[in-house]
C-alpha cells in the first residue's frame, strides 16, 4: 500500500456523444460532464446523479465513470465492461452514490481490459467511497480522508451502517494502473465503506497495486479470490474494523512482482503510520483464509514473499483458520514490527503451515498470540466454481 495525495487533472477526449440522462451534457471546455453518464455507442464515462440501469451487454470504459451523490447505477448480471488502457479509466462511487452490480453464478459481471493479452495495471479499477468511520482525532468519528486517485472526493464519517449498494459475483481483472510510483489504483478500493454495503463472491485477477485495500470503514466481504496481485493480496489500513471471510490468495508459479514487499496480508492501524495517537485504529477479523505462494523461491525477495502476514502501526487483527501453502517461501511468516510502530500485541492468529512452504527467517517477529496446528483448512474453494479458476492441489 502506497499513499500520497495529489491534485488530479482530468483530460477530456472530444467525442460525439449521446446523453443517457436528461440533466446535463459535455461542455466545450474539456471539463468532466455534469449530471450525466455519457455514452458514445457503447462507451461509458461521465458523472451520474440520477438512476441509470445498463443493459446486459458489452460496454467500453473510456475515462472516469463517477457515481455522484444521489446517483444510482445498476449493472445487470452478464454485463461486461472493458476498460481502455490508462490511469484515468476507472469507476468511482462517491459518498451518497450507490452501485448495484449483482451478477449470478451463471452470469457474473466482469470488469476487464479491452486488450487481448493485458497485464496487471492496465486500467484503473473500482473504487467505493462511504461515510463509515476511519481512524482520526475526532471523538465523534467525523474525520474525512481524500481519495488517493482524485482528492476532490472525500470518504469517512460516522455512519457505521452506511450503504453504498452491492457487488456480488463480480470479476475485476487487470486493474491497478498507476500515475506515479506512489499514486496507484488497486483492483478494488474500499474507502470508508459501511457495513450496509453488500460485497460477496468477488474474483480479482492480476491487479496492481493490491487486490483489495480497505481504507477504514466497516464493510464485510465474503468469498474473495485474489490471483497474482502485484503487491499485497489483502490490505487493511486507516482504522478498518470489518470482517473478511473465506478468502483465497495465490501467486502462481510464473508470478514475478514488481514491488519490493509483496505480502498475503498487510495491515496498518492508521494511514501510513502517521497517526499513532489516532482513535479507532484498525481492529478487524479474517477467518477461513488460504495463502498460496507457488512462485520461484529465490534469494530475490520479490519472488519469495516478504511476510505472509504483516500487522503493524497499531493494527489489531484476529485471524483464524489460516492455511499457508505452496512451493515458494517467505522471509518471515508473521511480522508484527515496524519502524513507525508495531502491531497490537493482543492480535491473534491460528494457522497451519504446509510442509512444502519454506520460512527463511522468523516464524514470528515481534509479539502476538499465535497458535500453529495441523487442523486449519483455510478457505472453502467450492464457492469459487463460478470463476472457472483451476485451483492447485495443495500438499499439507
Amino acid at each position: 500500500m502506497k499513499r500520497l495525495f495529489f491534485n488530479f487533472m482530468v483530460v477530456a477526449v472530444a467525442a460525439t456523444t449521446l446523453v443517457l440522462t436528461s440533466c446535463g451534457s459535455d461542455d466545450n471546455n474539456g471539463d468532466k460532464p455534469e449530471n450525466s453518464i455519457v455514452v458514445n455507442g457503447n462507451t461509458l464515462r461521465g458523472t451520474l446523479t440520477e438512476n441509470e440501469i445498463l443493459e446486459a451487454k458489452e460496454y467500453y470504459l473510456d475515462g472516469s465513470l463517477i457515481i455522484a451523490d444521489g446517483g444510482v447505477l445498476t449493472i445487470p448480471a452478464g454485463t461486461t465492461i472493458k476498460a481502455k488502457q490508462g490511469f484515468g479509466n476507472y469507476l468511482l462511487v462517491t459518498q451518497g452514490g450507490r452501485i448495484y452490480a449483482n451478477g449470478t453464478k451463471e452470469k457474473p459481471i466482469t470488469f476487464t481490459a479491452d486488450a487481448v493479452q493485458p497485464s496487471s495495471g492496465y486500467w484503473g479499477g473500482v473504487i467505493i467511497n462511504g461515510k463509515a468511520p476511519i481512524s482520526g482525532i475526532s471523538q465523534n468519528a467525523s474525520d474525512l480522508g481524500l481519495t488517493e486517485i482524485n482528492n476532490d472526493y472525500k470518504y469517512g464519517g460516522s455512519i457505521t451502517n452506511d450503504n453504498s449498494g452491492s457487488l456480488t459475483y463480480v470479476k475485476i481483472c487487470y486493474a491497478g494502473a498507476r500515475s506515479t510510483e506512489n499514486i496507484e489504483h488497486n483492483g478494488l478500493t474500499l474507502n470508508g465503506v459501511g457495513n450496509g454495503t453488500k460485497i460477496d463472491n468477488i474474483y480479482i485477477l492480476e491487479s496492481a497495486d493490491d487486490a483489495v485495500e480497505f481504507f477504514g470503514g466497516t464493510v464485510d466481504i465474503t468469498n474473495l479470490l485474489a490471483v497474482n496481485p502485484d503487491d499485497d493480496m489483502f490490505d487493511f489500513t486507516q482504522g478498518y474494523s470489518g470482517k473478511l471471510s473465506n478468502c483465497y490468495g495465490i501467486w502462481e508459479n510464473q508470478y514475478t512482482s514488481t514491488e519490493d514487499d509483496p505480502r498475503g496480508i498487510e495491515a496498518d492501524g492508521n494511514l501510513d503510520g502517521d497517526g499513532e495517537d489516532h482513535l479507532r485504529q484498525a481492529n478487524f477479523i479474517v477467518e477461513n483464509m488460504t495463502i498460496v505462494n507457488n512462485a520461484a523461491d529465490t534469494q530475490n525477495k520479490v519472488d519469495r514473499m516478504v511476510d505472509v502476514i504483516k500487522i503493524r502501526r497499531g493494527a489489531k487483527a484476529t485471524i483464524s483458520n489460516v492455511l499457508i501453502a505452496g512451493t515458494g517461501g517467505t522471509q518471515d511468516l508473521i511480522d508484527m514490527t515496524d519502524s513507525k510502530g508495531d502491531g497490537n500485541v493482543t492480535s491473534s492468529i491460528t494457522y497451519t503451515l504446509a510442509s512444502t512452504f519454506t520460512v527463511h527467517d522468523k516464524v514470528l517477529n515481534g509479539t502476538a498470540n499465535i497458535a500453529a496446528n495441523n487442523s486449519c483448512t483455510g478457505a472453502a474453494i467450492s464457492v469459487f466454481d463460478w470463476t472457472s479458476y483451476t485451483f492447485p492441489i495443495l500438499v499439507h
